[in-house]
């Protein structure tokens, strides 16, 4: 492993990211051998347990030096022993190939079949019964499989599916984009809801045109069920005068029940009192739920079967 100091060349000093990014690029393949050669002081020795020729080491270590500008070895004929250099190096080193190891046990445990990981996201409405109950069926069958789960409206859940952060997620409206996959699981009647003492709660069908002078309670901008009670509303022939924009159906059945205003809802979970819910007779009130996952991704085996479990499920998805 003889080499020449003065052939020695230096990387320049970190100056940016891309400076970092390149010396990274140098440095990875060489680490575990460096670990190796480090733990044996032995080139020869360290060549036969990793199974690399006993040349590829001697020029990688030699490489790692070079790139470095510092000596991590100091040689003893066969033998070698760290510097004090290469002794600060080798507790890095080490720690960052136990990093990777870790990662790499971590997305290994993830991908397995019965005991893997599904990133599962759903709408806020979802989360009472419907959700629940299909994590009960899908667990008797496979009571191992582990879930991360996140509860939020349509749009940002479209965004964690590009972002890698979820596999699959129920959503309404079905969204239809060039790098999404989505297949339509149920339809959920909406019903105009409105205080037990209002003037229409004695109806039991109403066209929604007959609530046109109403203040509506309704989600923020950005949610599905917003954007179908806007496009239900502008089908009646009127534009909901706003009362209050939330985040949660069942803080604006609250809202309704105080008497600030009317809503279109999906079915609650449990009946609430001082509310009367009203089946919409026209425009059709109802919006499609459906599963979405990212276009062209490679599905783990457990995701796999979540998502054959929950195409299974159409028509009877929600309780």
């Amino acid at each position: 492993m003889a080499h020449q100091h003065s052939s020695r060349r230096r990387l320049s000093p970190f100056s940016d990211t891309e400076d970092m990014a390149d010396m990274s690029r140098l440095l990875a393949p060489r680490l575990a051998y460096f670990a190796g050669v480090a733990r044996t002081e032995h080139v020869t020795r360290a060549a036969r347990e990793m199974g690399v020729p006993q040349s590829t080491l001697s020029r990688a270590m030699v490489r790692l030096e070079q790139d470095l500008g510092v000596d991590l070895f100091a040689r003893h004929g066969r033998t070698v022993s760290l510097t004090p250099a290469g002794r600060t190096f080798l507790t890095s080193v080490e720690r960052a190939l136990a990093e990777v190891e870790r990662a790499a046990e971590e997305v290994r445990a993830d991908a397995d079949p019965a005991t893997g990981k599904v990133a599962f996201g759903f709408l806020h409405t979802m989360g009472a019964e419907t959700v629940p109950g299909l994590l009960q069926a899908f667990r008797a069958d496979h009571p191992r499989v582990r879930f991360s789960l996140v509860q939020n409206y349509g749009e940002a859940m479209l965004e964690g599916l590009r972002a890698g952060e979820l596999d699959l997620c129920l959503t309404s409206p079905v969204p239809d984009a060039p790098d999404l996959v989505a297949r339509r699981l149920d339809e959920q009647k909406l019903r105009l809801v409105v205080p037990a003492d209002h003037r229409l709660a004695t109806r039991r069908r109403i066209r929604l045109a007959e609530a046109a002078e109403e203040n509506f309670v309704t989600l923020e901008p950005g949610y599905g069920l917003r954007r179908i009670t806007d496009d239900l509303c502008g089908e009646a022939g009127f534009r909901p005068r706003i009362a209050f924009e939330g985040e949660e159906a069942e803080t604006l059945r609250g809202l309704v029940a105080a008497g600030l205003g009317v809503a279109l809802l999906p079915p609650p979970a449990v009946p609430r009192p001082g509310v009367r819910e009203l089946t919409v007779t026209a425009p059709r009130a109802a919006r499609e739920i459906g599963v979405a996952w990212l276009a062209d991704r490679p599905d783990t085996p457990p995701v796999a079967a979540f998502k054959r479990f929950l195409l299974s499920r159409r028509g009877t998805l929600l309780p």
